[in-house]
Parts: C-alpha cells; structure tokens; sequence
C-alpha cells in the first residue's frame, strides 16, 4: 500500500464577492489531479508559477481544504477524520515552506523553534526537549552553538536547516517540500539537497517535493508529476520525464532550463561533489 494516495482532488478559489455575499466567480486553481506516493520516495510536482502546485501540496496536509476528491494517507482518509485525529496525524506529515525568514518565529531562539512541536504534541520535560532539539540541529549539520541565537542571527541556509530540523523533530513519514531551495544562493541550495537526500537515505522519509526547478528535480526526485493550469499533464520516472517527455508542454519546461545540471570534471554531478 502508498503510503500517499492522492484521487481525483480538486480546488476553486473565489475571486471576491457581490453585494448579497456570494462569489462572484470561482477560479480553479487544481483540478481532478490524482497520483500515489511510496514510503521513502521523493515525488516531484513541477510547473509554471500557478500550475497549482503549492496549492496541491497543502491540501495534502489539509492545510486547504479540496472541494473535491480523497486523499488517503497510510490507510486513513485524511479529509473524513476529525480536528484531534488530524492533530495526531500531522506528527508524521510535515512542511518546510519556501521562504525559512518567514516560516519561523523571529521571537523564538532556535532551541525554542525546533523544540516547539514536541512542547505542543508531547509530554517531554523542558531538559529533553532541549536534548532533543540538539541532536536534529547536529543531524542537519549547523551544531548545538547555534541552540541560543534568534533567526535574524543566521543566514538563509542556516535558517532552512534549522526549519529542516523543526519538521524532523516528531520523526514524520511524510515532508512536504515547498519550493525548499528557492531562496537560496546555488552553493548553499546545493548543500541543502544534498541534506535532503541524506536523511531521505537515512530516515525512510517520503518527499512531496514541489519546485519549478527542473534541473534540481533531476537530481533529488524519482518520479516527477508535471501540472499546467492546475492539470496534471504527464507524470513519470525521472529518465521519462527528461529522455522521453511525450507532452509539448514538458518539452517546453525542459528547453527552459536556463543552466543544465552542473558537473565538475569527471562528469560527476556538483550536486554530488558537494555532499559533505
């Protein structure tokens, strides 16, 4: 069985509302999109700026409600449970946003951010807490030095490890990955794969990995499903999708690669050589 099994989900949004309170016009933003996701494989969705990506992914976490579809997640029908099962459930689905500013609390030391969810959903003593949130921040390569600063003290790169280590804290089976990478600078995006990848290896993790980057999807993904106006238009394995893509419009996103994937001189993908 998927450990993720996404049928037929579709979402509208309204575009505002007449003077009696009723929506004007709804624009759908996903529209009847279906596919499985397997424990341990990292599931790429791409596309244009609103193919409806983003917005596919946090229906999977019920973030956003669909208006219509199912959305089954190890067995459980994620849209039929109710707020303290959902509570539950959302300790092995978690989400790392695009921009690492935004998604943490600037008023929060990074102890107190990476330890927030075991305070919500646990019963664990400040003292272990703490322990904890020092072992993800070793495990994700920044170091417990950095247990006592704010997010305005550390870079980009930092700041996404550290929300890397916030999403791992309630070991998930699931990560949602939101345009993880877009914000930061190519060597650091680099490092940062790279960690994505190694605690894929390391832990089992399953990876919805949302990006309108192709030439990073090629390197972390093992299948990819390609969206246009909130449709799925093709969905593959990556040597499918990039030797032998049979949509005119996957054909255009491939061209559009402004860099290929950079390779040093044996041919060995940076993305590769940079692991450390």
């Amino acid at each position: 069985m998927s450990l993720l099994d996404v049928s037929n989900v579709s979402k509208s949004f309204s575009t505002g509302r007449d003077l009696l309170g009723r929506p004007k016009q709804r624009l759908p933003a996903v529209h009847d999109v279906s596919f499985t996701l397997d424990r341990g494989e990292c599931l790429a969705v791409v596309g244009e700026s609103g193919a409806g990506k983003s917005t596919l992914g946090r229906m999977v976490l019920r973030l956003i409600k669909p208006d219509t579809g199912r959305i089954m997640f190890d067995g459980v029908d994620v849209l039929r449970i109710g707020a303290a099962e959902m509570r539950r459930l959302r300790q092995r689905m978690q989400m790392i946003f695009q921009d690492p500013h935004s998604s943490l609390n600037p008023r929060m030391s990074v102890a107190e951010a990476v330890a927030e969810p075991l305070l919500v959903h646990t019963d664990l003593d400040r003292a272990a807490r703490n322990r904890r949130a020092a072992e993800l921040l070793d495990r994700v390569g920044i170091g417990r030095r950095y247990l006592g600063r704010y997010p305005a003290e550390l870079s980009g790169g930092q700041l996404q490890r550290v929300a890397l280590a916030r999403a791992l804290t309630l070991n998930p089976s699931l990560i949602v990955c939101d345009e993880p990478v877009a914000a930061l600078d190519v060597s650091v995006r680099a490092q940062v794969l790279n960690l994505l990848r190694d605690l894929q290896e390391e832990l089992g993790l399953a990876y919805l990995f949302v990006s309108h980057d192709l030439a990073l999807v090629e390197v972390i993904a093992d299948r990819v499903l390609v969206m246009a106006a909130g449709r799925v238009v093709e969905q593959g394995t990556v040597g499918q999708i990039f030797q032998e893509p049979t949509e005119e419009y996957t054909r255009r996103l491939l061209a559009a690669i402004p860099v290929p994937v950079p390779r040093d001189a044996s041919g060995q993908r940076m993305l590769d050589a940079t692991r450390s």
